[in-house]
């Protein structure tokens, strides 16, 4: 056991990149990531942590900074949200283009406009294509831990890629939650000292970092971004077991699980929608509904063989989604599972979408998603997509016995 405190989501990330001993820090602040910020320069003029702090003048430059600490063997952390992610996103592609294994806490926000600065996750998968591993955590535990695994897995020779450690804004970033600090010799234990030698500013060694490539050796490089991808889901899985047993905490590998054993619909989420999800599961078993959840824990690489393992036995599956594909109306998660399935051998599924613009996705909604599931599970249609809000949705139209439905806490 290390130390119990009550943390926030922006200050447990702060201590897990704290306890990986990272030696160079560079951010921009901008809601709701600012506090990150504040924390780690707090950690910084306290002596608490042996990095250097670089005050940039926007998040492009703060990528940037970190690109060079990489070439000269640092462990480096940054973290932004929404259009300072935006700002940034030329160095983002670069950074994974060039394999810097630069771990990154993406606090998910709206972009505007509508101008907005509340949370949603539009940000995070606007940019799911553009070569980072992508790791959604649901607790402010699992963003301290998940930080810290993001090294490991980011440095794996195998791997070579840069992790964005997402989680939701405020309601995560800003909501604290009862918090275990693991000890520092224990973590030091579990991550070694970086060792980056693919990619290195030696002048006695020179080489040339990121030069104009034609198009047979970018193609090579894109294939070998996409194996390394690859590589990583065994790496997560192993990253995993490991933390499990020095730590004996479990948040999952590339999916978590909840009540799936003998589910006969499931809920598929990500972030912090999952934690109401249990509960809303909890109490729909109580009235005779087989209901489990699966949560996209890594979206990039997208666990497609897990979804499929998981979700083919069901009878229906219902997809709760805090952003929109305006390719085409649905959510990413839904849009994920059409392509893991490439519609064959896939039950009938529908979205429901909500939670933008920092709404909560309530217990009642995820209840009644549960409810619409279980009545498509049953042979019923319904629309494929509903947006919570807005669409008015008759529970009890579609019930031949309504009345019993409702004493019976189910509508």
């Amino acid at each position: 056991m290390g130390k119990i405190d009550v943390l926030n989501g922006n200050k447990a990330a702060a201590w897990g990149a704290k306890l990986a001993r990272v030696s160079l820090l560079a951010a921009y602040p901008i809601t709701p990531q600012t506090p990150l910020v504040e924390y780690l320069a707090t950690f910084v003029a306290e002596g608490e942590i042996d990095a250097d702090l670089v005050e940039v003048e926007s998040e492009h430059t703060a990528l940037s900074v970190l690109q060079g600490g990489v070439f000269a063997g640092a462990r480096t952390f940054t973290g932004t949200s929404s259009q300072g992610l935006a700002l940034m996103y030329e160095p983002y592609i670069r950074t994974s283009t060039m394999r810097l294994p630069i771990v990154m806490a993406l606090v998910t926000r709206e972009v505007i406009s509508p101008q907005t600065v509340w949370g949603g996750q539009q940000d995070a998968v606007t940019v799911r294509e553009a070569g980072w591993i992508q790791i959604w955590c649901e607790s402010n535990q699992e963003v301290l831990d998940t930080v810290v695994q993001a090294y490991k897995i980011a440095e794996n020779k195998g791997v070579l890629l840069p992790v964005n450690v997402c989680y939701d804004g405020f309601s995560l970033s800003h909501m604290a939650e009862r918090v275990d600090i693991p000890e520092q010799e224990k973590v030091d234990s579990f991550l070694p000292k970086p060792d980056i030698t693919h990619v290195k500013l030696d002048p006695a060694n020179p080489m040339s970092v990121d030069p104009l490539t034609a198009g047979p050796m970018l193609t090579e490089y894109r294939h070998k971004q996409v194996t390394a991808m690859n590589n990583a889901k065994k790496v997560i899985e192993e990253v995993r077991q490991e933390w499990f047993q020095l730590f004996g905490r479990d948040h999952g590998g590339m999916v978590d699980v909840y009540r799936m054993e003998d589910a006969e619909i499931a809920i598929v989420c990500m972030g912090s929608p999952a934690g109401t999800a249990r509960v809303a599961i909890d109490e729909m078993r109580e009235h005779g509904i087989k209901v489990g959840m699966v949560r996209i824990r890594v979206l990039r690489p997208f666990p497609v063989e897990e979804m499929k393992t998981l979700l083919s036995g069901v009878k229906a599956i219902g997809t709760i989604d805090r952003n929109v594909s305006f390719a085409a109306g649905y959510g990413t998660s839904y849009l994920e599972l059409l392509t893991a399935f490439g519609g064959k051998s896939m039950p009938p599924m529908i979205d429901f979408i909500g939670g933008l613009g920092g709404s909560d996705v309530t217990l009642e909604q995820i209840k009644q998603a549960i409810v619409l599931t279980q009545y498509v599970a049953n042979g019923g249609e319904y629309r494929s997509v509903t947006w919570f809000g807005l669409d008015e949705v008759d529970i009890e139209s579609l019930f031949e016995d309504s009345e019993q439905e409702a004493k019976e806490g189910i509508v």
